[in-house]
């Protein structure tokens, strides 16, 4: 029998009613017994416990940290957390974590543990036995799917269902308590390495139609490191009257690396297609291709830790580390 360690970081699925509503109180082995798939090779740690809209980078910090303790001496780890930010955790850790050689699964709840009806029981239990049977590598199990952390997205506030694969298959799904594989296994691209000196300075700046441009070109004296923009359909910004592209390409020429991402869930965002991209191309912004915007995020921040240099962080950002990226 394998053995396991569950994480407790808070969230809804630990969730009792308070004074001024649900707050997260319920630690490792209630939620265990609460669920009915506790067993004794199952070890619990309870790490703090906080709504998951309050955590933070220095969150990630420990987390990864935990989780590489607990490495040494456990076959899987299954991590409870709240699922406002869950992708960005599973997505942040699939970068600290690189090549972790143990699965670490990332769970939580639409409504309390404790409450009827709840997702929460079967959501841990399917973490579980997914960490029984996955290799290495961070995932996110929850409502009968497995996705790979670095491609999840949270694309529903309350159905069951609430976190997506995007532009990559499910690694697998549960049906009638058996899991079954729906994406070929994924070797290691490398040794394990984990890395904790993340740089949380980095903005995310969703246009829209009419947004001024000094919305963007603040950012330099707000003291972002990096910065995600979320631009129309394949990577299009206003070009005249409101030109983003002449902001964007100060931030670029004040040291700032830009990554140009789509608001579209689906397919690749590149600069390379329309005539309005063109001045971006030029200016050397990073295209995002089809990663999802909470990789965009975190994977920016991980780069920054290793380099200031926009060279040197365009080199990782097109780089294929975990599967977050279609092809190098």
């Amino acid at each position: 029998m394998k053995r396991l360690r569950l994480i407790t970081t808070g969230g809804t699925i630990a969730c009792t009613n308070g004074p001024l509503g649900l707050m997260p109180t319920l630690g490792a082995r209630e939620l265990l017994s609460l669920s009915g798939c506790g067993s004794p090779e199952i070890d619990c740690v309870d790490l703090f416990s906080m709504d998951s809209s309050n955590i933070q980078p220095e969150e990630w910090v420990r987390i990864a940290e935990k989780t590489l303790k607990s490495s040494w001496d456990y076959d899987g780890i299954v991590i409870t957390h709240g699922t406002d930010t869950m992708a960005y955790t599973a997505s942040m850790l699939s970068f600290m974590l690189l090549n972790i050689p143990v699965p670490v699964v990332l769970t939580g709840a639409q409504k309390p543990i404790g409450a009827e009806g709840s997702d929460g029981p079967s959501n841990l239990c399917e973490a579980i036995a997914a960490a029984r049977v996955l290799e290495g590598g961070v995932y996110i199990c929850f409502g009968g799917r497995v996705i790979r952390g670095c491609r999840a997205v949270k694309t529903r506030t309350t159905s069951f269902n609430a976190f997506e694969s995007i532009n990559a298959p499910d690694v697998g799904v549960f049906r009638d308590g058996a899991f079954e594989r729906a994406a070929q296994a994924q070797p290691p691209r490398g040794k394990f390495a984990f890395f904790d000196a993340i740089e949380p300075r980095v903005a995310l700046v969703k246009l829209i139609p009419g947004a001024m441009p000094s919305t963007i070109e603040c950012l330099i004296d707000c003291g972002a490191r990096g910065v995600v923009v979320e631009a129309f359909g394949l990577g299009g910004v206003h070009n005249f009257r409101r030109d983003h592209a002449v902001s964007i390409r100060k931030l670029i020429d004040a040291g700032i690396p830009v990554i140009l991402a789509s608001q579209c869930l689906y397919e690749p965002s590149t600069p390379d297609i329309y005539e309005v991209s063109g001045p971006l191309r030029e200016a050397g912004v990073i295209s995002a291709r089809d990663m999802t915007t909470e990789a965009c995020v975190t994977k920016l921040m991980y780069a920054l830790g290793h380099t200031a240099e926009i060279d040197g962080v365009r080199e990782i950002i097109q780089k294929d580390l975990c599967g977050e990226i279609t092809g190098n």
